[in-house]
């Protein structure tokens, strides 16, 4: 462990010594000491993590050297060490950006060991709370999150990064699998609300008789099985960012009460009368045509121009052009390394399987598509026969019939080779 630097700026010699005994004692301590503040400045390139400074000394005040290291680094701690005991003296000193005042007496050696440790730990929190939000930033920063330079997607980044710097209502539109869970995640840890809550919340995974009581909450009572009171996903995001994904799947009954959330900004747990205040941002996605769901009825109409807010489209891949052969590289080489196995390379006639592909799935299926063709692969490169994209039909195929692996494998690598070996089991005789 790196040790840390501490500077001692004395000039009575004999207290310097004194201090630097006591400081030595830790071997974690590398202590230098000086007699003139000129000495101190002219020795920060040392970048000392601590100095402690007499208040008087030959060449300069204490608050003077305070001064001029301030000008030249923010991030050393400074402690002054004095034998005045003026208040007013030491608040300034204080406001000027000392980390402590210590009163030269027979206890200031205990008390500078004290307020050097308080620092440490202080500073260590400091650089872990940077640490954290530095890695937040990395997982979903906006070019990590979707890959790619096509024109389509830096137009996407520009509307991801107004979203950010604003509290609008953001509606995030694309086919499955483009990602608009990720998009909607690097909003909310790009935004003033990014030390807050996001909740992902799949409108068409709650069955239509809870959805109501998922969102709001209930009361103790409120019906057959409510034991107790729970809060609602609404009231759970207090403060922080609430993704609604599958709006088009929300029922009839419940986007009434959404429209009272969004305008009012404050809900009401079933079975409540108590209306509860709620500062919530609110980012919905859809893969169906809303404005088309509002002509059939299944939507409201004044619903549909809340949400809105800022759309954002997703576009699908098969219009990213290049960005396929980018997206393609990543995914293989992340697979390769989460499995300890060598990069692989494209051949030619792969790059043109995998740009000549509509994708339906998007990057979901490219990336599972190439997770296989890793598998598949005999060395270190990706061949055309080793890409094969099972679509539904062909998945129902493989499904259905009973193979070994190998017979599996065979048959994705030759979807149309006639099958020509004999069964000799049945699922019937294995259950004999």
């Amino acid at each position: 462990m790196e040790q840390f630097r501490i500077f001692i700026v004395e000039d009575d010699v004999i207290y310097s010594e004194i201090l630097k005994y006591h400081l030595s004692l830790s071997p974690d301590f590398l202590v230098d000491c000086f007699s003139t503040g000129t000495q101190c400045l002219n020795n920060l390139h040392k970048k000392p993590s601590l100095i402690t400074i007499d208040f008087s000394l030959p060449d300069m005040s204490g608050k003077e050297l305070l001064g001029k290291i301030r000008k030249i680094t923010e991030e050393t701690g400074i402690i002054i060490v004095s034998g005045q005991e003026d208040i007013t003296t030491a608040v300034d000193l204080l406001k000027d950006g000392a980390f402590d005042y210590i009163v030269k007496n027979q206890d200031a050696p205990g008390r500078l060991w004290n307020s050097i440790r308080l620092f440490m730990e202080n500073n260590a929190l400091r650089e872990e709370n940077e640490k954290l939000k530095v890695e937040i930033g990395k997982k979903y920063d906006f070019s990590n999150l979707i890959i790619g330079c096509s024109r389509g997607i830096n137009e996407t980044f520009s509307m991801m990064e107004k979203a950010a710097n604003s509290q609008v209502t953001v509606s995030i539109t694309g086919e499955t699998g483009t990602g608009k869970e990720l998009v909607a995640k690097s909003i909310h840890y790009h935004s003033s609300r990014k030390k807050n809550q996001f909740i992902a919340v799949n409108i068409g995974a709650i069955p239509k008789d809870l959805m109501e009581s998922e969102l709001f909450g209930y009361e103790k009572g409120a019906f057959t099985g409510a034991f107790a009171r729970k809060t609602g996903l609404f009231e759970d995001a207090h403060n922080g960012t609430i993704f609604l994904d599958e709006i088009a799947e929300m029922d009839l009954s419940v986007q009434t009460k959404f429209l009272r959330v969004l305008q009012e900004r404050e809900i009401k747990r079933i079975g409540g009368n108590q209306t509860i205040k709620i500062d919530v941002r609110i980012i919905t996605a859809t893969h169906k045509n809303l404005a088309e769901e509002v002509k059939k009825g299944n939507f409201r109409s004044d619903l549909f121009y809340r949400i809105m807010g800022l759309p954002i489209h997703l576009i699908p891949l098969r219009e990213r052009g290049y960005d396929i052969m980018i997206l393609a590289r990543h995914f293989a080489d992340l697979f390769c390394k989460e499995n300890h196995r060598q990069k692989m390379a494209f051949t030619e006639e792969a790059k043109k399987k995998l740009m000549s592909y509509s994708y339906p799935g998007n990057v979901r299926e490219l990336k599972a598509a190439i997770e296989l063709a890793i598998i598949l692969s005999n060395d270190r490169k990706i061949d055309a026969q080793n890409i094969n994209f099972i679509t539904v039909e062909s998945g129902d195929d493989l499904i259905k019939e009973e193979m070994t692996l190998d017979e599996h494998i065979l048959k994705i690598r030759h979807p149309r080779l006639p099958q020509t070996k004999p069964r000799l089991f049945h699922k019937s005789i294995l259950n004999l």
